[in-house]
């Protein structure tokens, strides 16, 4: 799964706060007209800043050198320490009775940190110099064996995705892993200088900090996750029963044991936080022809900017403007052969205006076509409130944004296949079993994972484990929601959670267990919305006016009211609701059960 910028989603570089000087200790009387005035100051500020900030960054992970990772450290360490000396100064104006759209942009600014630093010029610095310095080495890391070439993630991936040889995969799963220890001592660091300024800010720790972003207590946002993750884990457990029994059945129950989780190098991803890769093995036998999303691709020659043109024509099917010409000249579809980049897809917003962009080492085939319409839902939702005041300038809580495009990803059936004359006819519903299979293994597989990344760092965060078992309490994490282990002891030195983009790249991840929780509702919505009366794997929104106006209509409220508005001005209720995943794969949980029949489930 392809997720978009941290600075720019985190945010959508709307939430990065400026201060013009710290806060004397002696101070006369806030008042609401002060507090207005200060708000003002900071948005005409923050659009200056953004700018500043999303350039380098854009240089940076287009062109990793020593001296751009240099001007993007020193953008992030400016634009740091004003964030952290505005967000203090706003608690001067708590506990003002203050109109709504003041109230709410100062809790803003009091919650948008992603790193907040303590408010002292060298650990600000310091803190900004750990975090590039993480983030460059995840995007140049290498494996590289005593015997053989060097090896980037690109090459590992594809070993993991493709290859059926267990030590093969085994050594692709530990060779990538070989480029995140030397992180661990700097993420241990960064932690310390993160929750001081989080503590500075009011904050038990940073964890409680980002819990505290959700229109919620922090406390009551925790059990909504555990709620509806309590809606969809039969769902998993039955997915995980049946795949841990064909892959014992493929390497042999001495490698898989039938009453244990599964060895995560075995699952076609390098994190085994989707499994369709190893579609093959487990899917259900039919004589029904599937639908090979890469091959029908290729034999309709497309490339890279084709795949992105039929993205941008699926929004404008839905009543949105096309892209700006901008769009097509400054983004990056495709890796270039001399130079590093950061090829973890993401969408931008450089000037919150629109100037949009994607950044995509796009490759020709099913799951990039995907990611290419997930990442144009971030643009698309991020040109929808541009026009917002800056503070508002983002989704209602921060798993809308990444629920949008795959909101849009789940249109993309059989119907439409055939409307953009990549089919020929729609196949019988033969053939549904295997395209839900399909589905379930990359979005239902996904989400305890989603749910690890950041539990384990709210638990770091609170102190409950130091740099020593940082990896212990990650795999213990892996097991209790997933199902999943290593597939051997672990070096004493291992920090696997670094090998994962979003912990170098500080990315919360929580966003992406919401965002496949709202898509879902999001989908079967607009279905009802477009009037489809089928099933809603089936359906799809393509080309449907209304759909796309009530969709509009929820993005281009940003970030101006609380999530559950924005949730119901599309859904028509205010709850996250996990049931529309239940009948989204009602008929594959019947063949699970079956399948599990005679099978121990669990581990």
């Amino acid at each position: 799964m392809k997720k978009t910028h941290k600075l720019l989603l985190a945010s959508s570089l709307s939430l990065c706060l400026w201060a013009p000087n710290a806060l004397t200790e002696a101070q006369p009387a806030a008042t609401a007209e002060e507090a207005k005035a200060f708000i003002t100051a900071a948005e005409k500020k923050l659009s200056q800043l953004f700018i500043e900030v999303s350039q380098a960054e854009w240089v940076y992970q287009n062109f990793i050198t020593q001296d751009s990772e240099a001007l993007s450290a020193r953008a992030s360490e400016n634009l740091t320490g004003e964030m952290v000396r505005f967000a203090n100064a706003a608690a001067r104006f708590n506990g003002l009775k203050l109109g709504y759209d003041t109230r709410r942009k100062l809790d803003a600014l009091r919650q948008g940190l992603v790193l907040p630093a303590p408010n002292d010029a060298a650990k600000n610095a310091e803190l900004a110099a750990v975090s590039t310095k993480m983030n460059g080495m995840y995007g140049k890391g290498k494996y590289c064996p005593e015997k053989g070439e060097c090896q980037d993630l690109g090459a590992l991936e594809k070993i993991i995705s493709g290859s059926r040889n267990e030590a093969e995969l085994r050594t692709a799963w530990e060779g990538w892993r070989t480029i995140s220890p030397p992180m661990r001592d700097l993420f241990a660091r960064q932690t310390e200088l993160s929750n001081e300024g989080a503590q500075e800010l009011g904050y038990a720790d940073l964890g409680q900090m980002w819990r505290s972003g959700y229109d919620m207590e922090p406390d009551a946002f925790a059990d909504e996750l555990d709620r509806l993750w309590g809606q969809v884990g039969p769902l998993y457990n039955a997915l995980h029963c049946h795949v841990r029994a064909k892959l014992g059945e493929e390497y042999g129950t001495d490698v898989v044991p039938q009453d244990g989780p599964i060895p995560a190098h075995l699952l076609g991803n390098m994190w085994a936080q989707s499994w369709d890769n190893i579609y093959d093995l487990v899917a259900p036998k039919s004589n029904a022809k599937g639908v090979d999303l890469t091959a029908l691709l290729n034999e309709h020659d497309y490339d890279a900017i084709k795949m992105v043109k039929v993205g941008e024509q699926f929004f404008s099917s839905l009543g949105f403007e096309e892209l700006p010409e901008t769009f097509w000249d400054r983004s990056l579809f495709v890796k270039p052969a001399d130079r590093d980049v950061v090829c973890h897809a993401s969408a931008w917003n450089l000037d919150s205006k629109d100037d949009i962009r994607i950044k995509m080492c796009i490759k020709v085939d099913g799951e990039d076509f995907n990611t290419v319409h997930h990442e144009l839902g971030h643009n698309y939702y991020q040109r929808a409130y541009n026009g917002l005041p800056t503070l508002y300038q983002g989704s209602a809580n921060d798993g809308f944004h990444e629920a949008v495009g795959d909101t849009i990803s789940l249109s993309i059936t059989p119907a439409y296949l055939k409307q953009i004359k990549l089919l020929d006819e729609i196949p019988s519903t033969e053939g549904d079993l295997g395209l839900l299979m399909k589905t379930a293994l990359q979005k239902i597989a996904f989400l305890p994972f989603s749910l690890v990344v950041d539990q384990w760092r709210w638990q770091v965060f609170a102190g409950k484990a130091d740099p020593a078992g940082y990896n212990d309490l990650w795999w213990e994490l892996r097991t209790k929601y997933q199902g999943v282990a290593a597939p051997g002891e672990r070096p004493k030195n291992a920090f696997d959670p670094g090998a994962k983009y979003h912990i170098p790249g500080n990315t919360p991840y929580t966003r992406y267990f919401l965002a496949h929780i709202l898509q879902f509702q999001f989908h079967r919505s607009l279905c009802e919305i477009a009037g489809d009366k089928g099933d809603i794997h089936r359906c799809s929104i393509y080309n449907n006016k209304e759909a796309g106006a009530r969709l509009n209509a929820m993005l281009e409220m940003g970030s101006s009211r609380p999530w559950p508005e924005a949730l119901a001005a599309l859904t028509g209720k205010e709850t996250m609701d996990a049931t529309a995943i239940l009948d989204y794969f009602a008929p594959l949980k019947v063949w699970l059960d079956e399948q599990n029949k005679d099978r121990s489930c669990g581990w």
